[in-house]
């Protein structure tokens, strides 16, 4: 685990999911994409992250040895902290948040950011911006406009006001501590961290502009479309 003597924040990757969607018969986050696996550019991108001192990935159970040696060779001498996750996203987050407990607790870490590992594009300046905004407001998630969606029914289009959230999403820990020990006690699992979050924290969650580019990485096209984007940067 990396570490500061300032405060700074903390990014947990989850990379506990499955292959299924992408047609892959191993966890899509090894899946190569350019010259690294898909869970390497993230987990760099918070590395390089001026914000941030501490990075956690969430394995799925049984392979954290697997994702060690996929990342070891992209790492340099930098550190991450990997930790079991659990049957769903919810439960993987509370992992991250176990696995982080003393450093939040000791204050070291004020704030947390929950990312996708399947979000390959996600840049340092993104995981800093959703930071800042974290730690002046209380939350901060990435949001991306959707104009011209249709109606499953094609009677129309959706408001051009609708905004998709993305990750990294990232909020004061001391309030995601709280927010998740609370859900814990109601047996509440979120769709998202920031679910939890506004239904269990009275904090401001603002919204960090962004753009299609940190696209999610579910089907076979989405690699392909990835590593177009990255041709152009």
């Amino acid at each position: 685990m990396t570490g500061s003597t300032r405060r700074s924040a903390a990014v947990a990757v989850l990379a506990a999911g499955s292959g299924s969607r992408v047609g892959a018969t191993v966890n899509k986050i090894l899946l190569p994409l350019a010259d690294r696996p898909v869970l390497a550019w993230s987990v760099l991108a918070a590395l390089d992250a001026a914000e941030v001192s501490t990075v956690v990935v969430v394995c799925r159970p049984g392979e954290q040895e697997a994702v060690g040696a996929a990342l070891a060779p992209h790492l340099g001498d930098r550190e991450i902290f990997l930790v079991d996750g659990g049957p769903t996203r919810h439960a993987s987050e509370m992992a991250a948040l176990a696995g982080l407990a003393g450093p939040i607790a000791d204050g070291t870490v004020d704030v947390v950011a929950i990312h996708d590992g399947a979000r390959p594009l996600a840049t340092p300046a993104l995981f800093d911006r959703a930071i800042t905004a974290a730690r002046e407001h209380g939350g901060a998630v990435p949001t991306v406009s959707l104009p011209g969606l249709a109606l499953r029914d094609g009677s129309g289009t959706l408001p051009e006001s609708l905004v998709g959230v993305q990750t990294p999403q990232a909020f004061r820990a001391a309030d995601l501590v709280a927010a998740y020990a609370a859900a814990d006690a109601e047996g509440f699992e979120g769709t998202d961290t920031a679910a939890t979050v506004e239904k269990y924290a009275d904090v401001q969650i603002r919204a960090v502009p962004t753009g299609a580019g940190n696209l999610k990485v579910t089907y076979p096209e989405d690699l392909r479309a990835a590593e177009a984007l990255l041709a152009r940067r």
